[in-house]
């Protein structure tokens, strides 16, 4: 017998059984109320439910169901009991990154591949796995064994451990062939024109030995110098789509990087025509000097301060052409028949003269209280002051010979492309090396687990696979104006999730609510989210 507590009263249910004339017997089902009078109990009955054989065939069901429902609690556990959940694992990224992956044709590429072996393995899957865990939580080969159990993808349920690293073996065995098939499914997925090519590189170390002749000391650009290293760049269309990469030991100098991946473009992509842009920390005079050589086309940044014939250019009269908005332009040949191209932007021009202002009067200032020898040891005023035996005085020339340089940058190049051109190009680099470095933060090399000269190169080749995903997305989001943060787009995807559940023999899929940004990524790719409830399997 149930019994509920209601304003200090009683009230449950119970049954009275009566005897009909010919022996048998009907049972009636009467919620009750015990109430006190003259200082006893007694029950009053508040409702008739009728003849409970008759309420049995489901009745009296629909009936404690829908007083449920008065009763938060017991509504719920009511509720709950009907359904048993299965699993509530991570789709978001999935459902968008596998569209991409599909779109360029990678499923079909390491398919071909693997069909011209005899392994019989789901080995792309694998490929495709550890790529989507370099975007969504990079860990190491063997914690993606583990990471895919948390990923609504049936077809990683047969993923085991030693197919990543088989997947990683077949991937670096094959990267040429994929880097080449990929490069053409980008040409036509985006329609580009492919002339203008960037090349940027970055550093990743080790906490362990690495690799002997691949990990080795060099100039650390994560600032750990004290770490064997190795150095990786990535060639990038001037839409910041990466096409190819290479590895290269650490201590490789910018510059050997830079030819390397010019032999290995012109011998393996067959261009037409292709200009190298890069900036002025990548070249020197021996190298531009190679490349004119070779008839390489080129559109580089040179260094202002320290070529004296960029002074003399920089001194060359003429009138500047109006390109955009904060930009114009000045062509200038050298007497060594060089092509620069000064470049300024007039809304620097005048930051770089009020700093210059700045600095002339704090100077003086200093010179007033007497203070030179303060002045001589801060190496950022040393070279605006003239030093005598017994005085310092502030070199005035000096600071009108540095008003020459305000907002300009000077770019050299042996292309026939028009002034305008020359210089829009070389603005594109600077968006490519953002975008570069936005997507090398998300996408850290680290941690990097492999001791293997193959291994850790296919570590990277995955890498790049997800830095291609994750550009492709940010394109399709820049097409349609959004202005959503890839990190937050990233976060917002990870909450969405897949639902398994069943509910009266029947089995579901259902998905959770779209939360913040991420309807956006879907837009941008022009698919639509799947539908919230779907019947997977139903008992006959």
């Amino acid at each position: 017998m149930a019994i509920v507590w209601y304003n200090s009263y009683a009230m449950y249910a119970r049954t009275k059984t009566f005897t009909n004339k010919d022996g048998s017997q009907r049972t009636y089902l009467y919620i009750v109320e015990g109430v006190r009078e003259n200082g006893k109990i007694r029950q009053k009955i508040v409702a008739n439910l009728g003849r409970i054989e008759d309420m049995q065939g489901g009745e009296l069901d629909k009936l404690i169901s829908s007083l449920a429902k008065f009763s938060k609690r017991k509504w719920v556990q009511a509720e709950a009991a009907k359904i048993m959940v299965e699993s509530a694992k991570e789709w978001g990224t999935d459902l968008i990154f596998r569209t991409i992956w599909e779109r360029l044709g990678l499923h079909q590429i390491l398919e071909r591949l693997l069909s011209k072996t005899e392994i019989n393995t789901p080995l792309p899957e694998a490929v495709y796995a550890m790529v989507l865990n370099r975007i969504s939580d990079p860990l190491s080969k063997r914690a993606v064994n583990e990471w895919v159990s948390e990923i609504y993808r049936p077809s990683f349920g047969a993923l085991e451990l030693h197919h990543f690293y088989r997947a990683l073996d077949f991937l670096i065995a094959h990267k040429e062939i994929i880097e080449l098939e990929l490069f053409e499914q980008v040409k036509h997925l985006f329609n580009l024109e492919l002339d203008l090519v960037f090349w940027d590189t970055t550093s990743t170390y080790f906490e362990g030995n690495g690799p002997e002749g691949l990990a080795e000391y060099g100039h650390s650009k994560d600032h750990r110098p004290n770490r064997v290293q190795i150095l990786v760049g990535v060639l990038m269309t001037k839409e910041g789509i990466p096409v190819a990469h290479q590895v290269f030991p650490g201590n490789t100098a910018d510059i050997e990087t830079f030819k390397a991946i010019i032999t290995d473009t012109r011998n393996r992509f067959c261009l037409r025509r292709v200009i190298f842009v890069g900036d002025r920390g990548m070249v020197s005079p021996t190298l531009l000097d190679e490349l004119d050589h070779e008839h390489i086309e080129y559109i580089v940044g040179v260094k202002m301060r320290k070529l004296k014939a960029v002074e003399k250019i920089l001194k060359t009269g003429g009138r500047y052409r109006m390109v955009s908005e904060n930009l114009k332009v000045k062509e200038v040949w050298s007497e060594d028949a060089d092509r620069y191209i000064i470049c300024c932007n007039p809304t620097e021009a005048e930051r770089d003269h009020q700093a210059r202002e700045e600095m002339i009067k704090k100077l003086e200032e200093k010179l007033k209280k007497g203070g030179p020898k303060q002045l001589i040891g801060n190496s950022g005023y040393r070279r605006y002051l003239v030093i005598k035996k017994e005085t310092v005085e502030i070199d005035y020339r000096a600071f009108e010979e540095d008003a020459r340089y305000d907002g300009k940058y000077v770019l050299r190049t042996n292309s026939r492309l028009d002034t305008a051109e020359v210089a829009l190009a070389y603005k594109d680099l600077f968006r490519v090396e953002r975008a570069f470095r936005e997507l090398k933060s998300t996408l850290d090399l680290r941690p990097i687990y492999h001791f293997k000269d193959h291994r850790v190169r296919a570590h990277v080749m995955v890498c790049f696979l997800a830095l291609v995903l994750e550009s492709a997305l940010l394109r399709s989001l820049k097409q349609m104006n959004s202005q959503v943060e890839y990190t937050y787009l990233i976060r917002d995807l990870k909450q969405l999730r897949a639902v398994e559940l069943t509910l009266e023999g029947t089995r579901y899929l259902c998905r959770t609510e779209l939360l913040g940004n991420s309807f956006e990524a879907f837009r941008a790719l022009g698919i639509r989210p799947p539908s919230q409830v779907v019947v997977i399997a139903q008992d006959n």
